[in-house]
């Protein structure tokens, strides 16, 4: 089964910038809906960010809207997480993950919409 791998993860002093990327393990079947999510230690999976299949649509969480950005790459089925002015409350485990179809006609925010998991990627923010 084709999974949705993260990467790009790393350490950071609080104020600054990564970017982390998404891509597919293997061949996907169409056009896939991406999302973000998020997991610190303890806590519930988090939603961050998620596009529609064309890539125009976007919706982010409270928490970080304003400071990520969201876009879809140009190879099929990949994505990347724009991560800015980061504060030690982003640290958590970055999950990225598809879903077929119209993304806006489920729960985006809710992870068992997304079909497609994958390994995620460790970022940590220092004060």
């Amino acid at each position: 089964q084709v999974q949705m791998d993260a990467s790009g993860g790393g350490s950071v002093q609080a104020g600054g910038s990564l970017r982390l990327s998404c891509a597919p393990s293997g061949r996907t079947p169409s056009s896939v809906a991406m999302g973000w999510f998020r997991q610190a230690p303890g806590k519930a999976r988090e939603f961050v960010a998620a596009f529609s299949a064309s890539g125009i649509e976007k919706k982010y969480g409270d928490s970080v809207n304003g400071r990520f950005s969201i876009s879809k790459g140009s190879a099929r089925n990949t994505g990347y997480l724009q991560m800015n002015n980061l504060i030690p409350e982003d640290t958590a485990v970055y999950y990225c993950a598809a879903y077929v179809g119209q993304i806006w006609s489920r729960d985006f925010r809710d992870e068992s919409t997304y079909t497609r998991w994958g390994q995620g990627t460790q970022v940590t923010v220092s004060s």
